[in-house]
């Protein structure tokens, strides 16, 4: 079985040559998840230490639109990871940008995050409605990190564009709030279901109750998906830097304390799925 987290991030430290850009409304950048910066050399080693084959590998919003340290590494290590670039639908060049995007050596995809009220803006006044035809048109899987609120959205959108595949990262868990709380409008979620070019990312789950590992109180929320999605539209992962328990511990939650995943099951939700949904082969 191979395995492949669907999200991790890495980044390189604030620095006046590389600087991270100051956060709209404060005079810092936004804080890292981790103290020190994550590189993908010691991604690697822990990698090989779990049994982790791949990586998608996404560049955090403290390093705004920066894509260079996750195609490097995709570069460096093809046969280990791949990029899902954050983009400015705003720039200037943009469409130009996006016509071209599949051509970078290592893309797989596109991240667009809209978790906080700042960045859902250009969603609800139509200013990102001009990307989905052209990625569509370029063939770019689309990333989306939205709160349950909006996802309905994307259900229009989906129907609209069945040549452009969507993710929803992390269940379209986007707040602080752990447990129930958390969960309260998830029917959201699983009325995307019913159009094939949108799957789900089931990472970060730890991230989302108070309980320790196992996590008994996440199975039925992710029961649900699965019977909703299925397996070939479920994709495991991480979002490594986030997590409240060992990378270990975010992988054997799937791999060993879920009793009704068949071994099918995990092959593709492990791996299998996502890359597949890629186009990203597996050796």
């Amino acid at each position: 079985m191979s395995i492949v987290d669907a999200q991790v991030h890495i980044w390189g430290p604030d620095t006046p040559e590389r600087p991270w850009p100051v956060h709209a409304g404060s005079d810092r950048p936004i804080p890292p998840h981790l103290p020190e910066p994550l590189t993908a050399e010691a991604l690697l080693r822990e990698m090989d230490a779990l049994g982790i084959d791949r990586v998608i590998l996404v560049p955090p919003s403290w390093e705004g639109y920066r894509n260079d340290l996750v195609l490097t590494a995709a570069a460096r290590y093809p046969d280990r990871f791949g990029a899902v670039g954050r983009f400015d639908v705003a720039a200037p060049d943009a469409r130009q940008q996006l016509e071209l995007w599949m051509q970078q050596p290592g893309m797989l995809g596109l991240q667009l995050t809209f978790q906080i009220p700042l960045y859902e803006i250009p969603l609800l006044e139509g200013r990102v409605d001009w990307v989905w035809p052209v990625a569509e048109k370029a063939g770019i899987p689309i990333h989306v990190y939205a709160p349950h609120r909006h996802l309905h959205l994307f259900d229009r959108t989906a129907e609209r564009h069945p040549g452009l595949k969507f993710v929803i990262n992390h269940f379209g868990l986007t707040g602080r709030e752990k447990d129930a709380a958390a969960f309260k409008e998830f029917d959201r979620l699983l009325a995307l279901a019913r159009r094939p070019n949108i799957a789900v990312k089931a990472s970060c789950m730890p991230f989302y109750t108070t309980e320790a590992y196992p996590f008994p109180s996440l199975q039925p929320y992710l029961r649900r998906v699965y019977d909703a999605f299925g397996p070939r539209r479920l994709f495991w992962g991480t979002d490594l830097s986030r997590l409240p328990c060992s990378w270990r511990e975010g992988l054997t939650f799937f791999t060993e304390e879920i009793p009704w995943l068949t071994p099918e099951d995990k092959a593709w939700i492990m791996g299998r799925a996502i890359c597949a949904w890629h186009g990203w082969d597996l050796p």
